[in-house]
C-alpha cells in the first residue's frame, strides 16, 4: 500500500472513531456496565478459594451463609450489566450505522450523472445494504464484545497475580503466542471479505438487471442461460465464503492448542506447589478457575477480530463512495437565478467524455420562448447537448449562459428550478399518481395537480383508476401503459411550471394513438417556454421555430424546415430516410404557408 493509501486507510478508521466518540455519554454508561460484568467474572474466580478452603476444608458455617448470598448478588449485577451494555452499545452502533447509511445515500444522490453511468445500480445498492450491515456487526457487536472481553482479561489477570504472581508469570508466557493467530488470520479474513463483498455486489447487480429485464429474457427464451450465469456467480461467492470460513476457523483450534499448553503447565507446576505445601488447594483452584476464564475471552477476541476485519473491509468500500468528489461544484456564495422567462446561449462549447470528444465548438443562442428542435443520427451528441443545461455534466471548454449568467457561477438548485425535463423513458416512482405529479413541487394543492393532469390529457384515465389519484402505480409505473406514463410525466413538468423545457424524444416510443394525445399535452406544456426538443421523428416537430442538425458533435445545419430542405444536406438525408415511400408533405412539418410565430411571453 502506498503512503497516500495508508493515510487514507487510517483517516477512514479515524472517521469511524469520531462517530463513536460523538456518543461518549452512552459509551461511558456502557463502559460502566462492562466493568460490572468484568468485575463479577473476576470475583467469581476469586470466590473459588474461600469456597474450597473455608467451606469444604475448614467447614466454616459462617462463610457457608455469606458466600451463597454474595454469589446471588454477583450474578444479579452481572445480568444487569450485560443487559445495560448490550442495549447501550447497540444503540450507539445502530446510530452510527444510520449516520453512515444516510451519509452514503446523500453523497450518492449529490454525485453527477456521469457517476451513475459508470456504476452498476446493484453494486450501489449493495454498498448501502450489504456493506453497511457488515459494518454494523463490527460497530454494534464486535466492538462491544471486544471492550467487554478486554475488561474481563484485565480483571482476571489481576486475580491470578493476586493469587500466585510467580505462577501467573509462567502462565502469561503463552498468552502473547495466543495473539499471533488473531493478527495473522485477521489479515486473511479481511482480504477474503473484500472479495466476498465485491462478489455479493455483482450478484445484486445481476439480480437487478435480470428482474428488470424479465420480459426480454422470456421473449428470447434465455431463462436457461440466465440461470447458468446466476449459478456461476453464486459458485464464485460460495468459493470466497469458504475461504473466509477457513481463515476464521483455523484461528480457534490453534488458540485451543496454545491454551491447552498453558493449562497443562499450570496443572503440572501448580499441582507440584500444592503437594509440596507451597500453596493451598483453594489458592490453586481459584488460580486455575481464573486462568480458564482468562483464556475464554482471549479466544473470543480471535473471532471478534475477524468480525472487525470484515467490518473494516466494508468500511473501505463505503468510504470509496463517500470520499469520491463530485465533478459538479457550486461556487461559494453563488447567486440564485430569478424565476421568469430565460434565454439560453452556448458559446464555443465543447464536451469530452473520458477520452472522446462528444461536442465540439457549439455556438447557439435560443431566445426567450423559442422552440428549438435538435435532430441528427443517434450518437451525434443531441442528448449530451441538452444535458449540459441543467449541469448534469459541465462543459469541458467554453461556457453556457442562461440570460447573461454563466451557469457554473449560480446556485445549482436555483438553476434546476428553472428547468423541466420530459424524457423518452418515463421515470416514475412506486407512489401514488398524485405524488408522482407533485414530485418536485411539495405542497401542491389537489386543484393544481388536477389542472396539470387535465392539461396533460391524463385526468380522464386517472379518474378511471380504482383509487383515482391515490392509486399506486408500481415500480417505474409498471401498471400503466406507455402513453399514460408519459402523460403523467408531462403533468409533472406542467405543475413544476419551469420557464425552460427539455423534451428528449418524448414521443418516440409511443403508438400513434398515444402519440396524438401526448403531442397535444406537449403543445400545452411548451406554451410560452424556452424549449429544446430532441426529435427522432421529423413529423413531430411541426410546431418548432428553428431546427439544428448535429453530426458528430457539431452543428452542421440550422434553419427552418424549408431552408434546410433546400440545402440538400444532412437534414434532407434524414427526411428522405423517413419519408422515402411517401411523396406527400408529412403531416405536422411546418411549411412556408404555415409559419409559426414566436410567443411573446415565456412562462406561465
Amino acid at each position: 500500500m502506498s503512503k497516500i493509501g495508508a493515510l487514507i486507510f487510517k483517516d477512514r478508521h479515524k472517521r469511524i472513531l469520531v462517530l463513536i466518540r460523538e456518543h461518549w455519554f452512552r459509551l461511558l454508561e456502557a463502559t460502566g456496565c462492562m466493568l460490572i460484568v468484568a468485575a463479577s467474572t473476576a470475583f467469581s474466580a476469586y470466590l473459588v478459594k474461600p469456597v474450597l478452603d473455608d467451606i469444604f476444608f475448614n467447614k466454616n458455617i459462617k462463610m457457608l451463609k455469606i458466600i451463597p448470598a454474595v454469589v446471588i448478588l454477583i450474578y444479579s449485577l452481572r445480568g444487569l450489566g450485560q443487559y445495560g451494555q448490550e442495549y447501550l452499545m447497540n444503540h450507539v452502533g445502530q446510530s452510527i450505522i444510520k449516520r453512515l447509511r444516510d451519509s452514503l445515500y446523500v453523497h450518492i444522490q449529490d454525485l453527477p450523472v456521469s457517476f451513475f453511468q459508470k456504476e452498476q445500480t446493484g453494486v450501489l445498492m449493495s454498498r448501502i445494504t450489504n456493506d453497511v450491515n457488515i459494518l454494523k456487526s463490527m460497530v454494534s457487536t464486535a466492538f462491544t464484545s471486544a471492550l467487554r472481553d478486554c475488561f474481563t482479561i484485565i480483571g482476571l489477570t489481576g486475580v491470578i497475580f493476586y493469587r500466585d504472581w510467580k505462577l501467573a508469570l509462567y502462565a502469561l508466557i503463552i498468552l502473547p503466542l495466543a495473539f499471533y493467530p488473531i493478527v495473522e488470520f485477521g489479515k486473511r479474513v479481511r482480504r477474503v471479505s473484500t472479495g466476498c463483498q465485491e462478489a455479493m455486489a455483482n450478484l445484486n447487480s445481476f439480480l437487478h438487471e435480470t428482474f428488470m429485464g424479465n420480459k426480454i429474457i422470456k421473449a428470447f427464451g434465455m431463462e436457461g442461460y440466465e440461470k447458468k450465469r446466476f449459478f456461476e456467480k453464486t459458485s464464485e461467492l460460495f468459493r470466497l465464503e469458504m475461504k473466509a470460513v477457513i481463515a476464521r476457523s483455523l484461528s480457534s483450534p490453534i488458540m485451543e492448542f496454545l491454551g491447552g499448553l498453558g493449562i497443562a503447565f499450570i496443572i503440572g507446576y501448580g499441582g507440584y506447589r500444592v503437594i509440596t505445601g507451597a500453596s493451598t488447594p483453594g489458592t490453586f483452584f481459584s488460580f486455575m478457575a481464573a486462568v480458564l476464564m482468562l483464556y475464554d475471552p482471549v479466544k473470543k477476541l480471535s473471532g471478534l477480530n475477524n468480525s472487525i476485519q470484515e467490518g473494516l473491509a466494508a468500511a473501505d468500500r463505503i468510504f470509496d463512495i463517500i470520499e469520491r468528489d463530485s465533478d459538479i461544484v457550486e461556487e461559494p456564495g453563488a447567486p440564485e437565478i430569478s424565476t421568469g422567462p430565460h434565454s439560453v446561449a452556448f458559446r464555443d462549447v465543447s464536451f469530452q467524455y473520458d477520452t472522446d470528444w462528444v461536442l465540439k465548438g457549439i455556438n447557439l443562442e435560443v431566445k426567450t420562448g423559442e422552440i428549438l428542435a435538435i435532430v441528427g443520427m443517434s450518437g451525434g451528441g443531441k442528448t449530451t447537448l441538452v444535458n449540459l443545461i441543467p449541469r448534469f455534466f459541465d462543459v469541458t471548454e467554453g461556457a453556457l449562459f442562461i440570460d447573461d449568467l454563466d451557469i457554473r457561477k449560480v446556485q445549482l438548485a436555483s438553476l434546476r428550478r428553472q428547468i423541466a425535463i420530459v424524457t423518452q423513458e418515463s421515470i416514475l416512482f412506486n407512489e401514488s399518481v398524485r405524488d408522482n405529479i407533485a414530485y418536485g413541487k411539495s405542497g401542491a394543492s389537489e386543484k393544481d395537480i388536477q389542472e396539470a393532469a387535465r392539461a396533460a390529457y391524463a385526468h380522464e384515465f386517472i379518474s378511471q383508476l380504482h383509487q383515482g389519484y391515490a392509486t399506486c402505480i408500481g415500480e417505474l409505473g409498471m401498471r400503466l401503459s406507455g402513453g399514460e406514463k408519459q402523460r403523467i410525466c408531462i403533468a409533472r413538468a406542467l405543475l413544476k411550471n419551469a420557464p425552460i423545457l427539455i423534451l428528449d424524444e418524448a414521443t418516440s416510443s409511443l403508438d400513434t394513438e398515444s402519440e396524438m394525445l401526448v403531442q397535444k399535452a406537449i403543445e400545452n406544456l411548451m406554451r410560452g417556454r424556452t424549449t429544446f426538443v430532441i426529435a427522432h421523428r421529423l413529423s413531430t416537430i411541426g410546431y418548432v421555430h428553428r431546427i439544428i442538425v448535429i453530426v458528430n458533435g457539431r452543428i452542421v445545419e440550422e434553419g427552418t424546415h424549408e431552408s434546410l430542405m433546400a440545402l440538400n444536406g444532412e437534414y434532407f438525408k434524414l427526411y428522405q430516410m423517413q419519408f422515402t415511400n411517401n411523396g406527400d408533405q408529412p403531416e405536422g412539418i411546418a411549411t412556408a404557408s404555415s409559419p409559426v410565430s414566436l410567443p411573446e411571453q415565456a412562462g406561465r
